[in-house]
């Protein structure tokens, strides 16, 4: 269940503070920038969303280099830290937010299972990549991102 007053609180933040805002999305499939767009008056910081959901779609629209997927995967801190980054980056935005994991019901493995969830924020002061393990539920896992 999508928490309405969650989003207007980030919404109406974001304006007062005049910040702007991109996503770069894989396990989410634009599930966060429907959301946030949902709100009347997004267009006031919310630039743009992008569903980066292959490997060679988050190389070449927001630019993580090859290494970083070959060497941590697509679900990794790392990666999720390089999507912010780069969506904040080509987005000229104040905030980029990324989104990767394992939605599931299949695809989980020992070292990452299903549910496992990576979140980026990327700001001009800095960068931090939150780790989460949801459930085996493909629609809980991308509402709870």
């Amino acid at each position: 269940m999508i928490d309405e007053s969650l989003l207007n609180t980030v919404s109406n933040k974001l304006k007062k503070k005049n910040l702007s805002i991109a996503t770069a999305e894989s396990c989410t499939g634009g599930l966060l920038a429907h959301l946030l767009t949902n709100i009347s008056g997004s267009s006031e910081y919310f630039e743009r969303g992008v569903v980066t959901y292959s490997n060679i779609s988050k190389i070449e629209l927001l630019g993580i280099p090859k290494e970083t997927i070959k060497d941590y995967g697509a679900v990794s801190e790392e990666t999720a830290r390089a999507m912010a980054i780069g969506i904040k980056e080509i987005s000229n935005v104040d905030i980029g937010i990324s989104t990767t994991g394992i939605a599931g019901p299949t695809g989980g493995t020992k070292e990452k299972p299903v549910g496992l969830v990576y979140i980026g924020i990327a700001t001009s002061k800095n960068t931090q990549v939150k780790r989460f393990i949801f459930s085996e539920n493909r629609l809980q896992n991308k509402e709870r991102t």
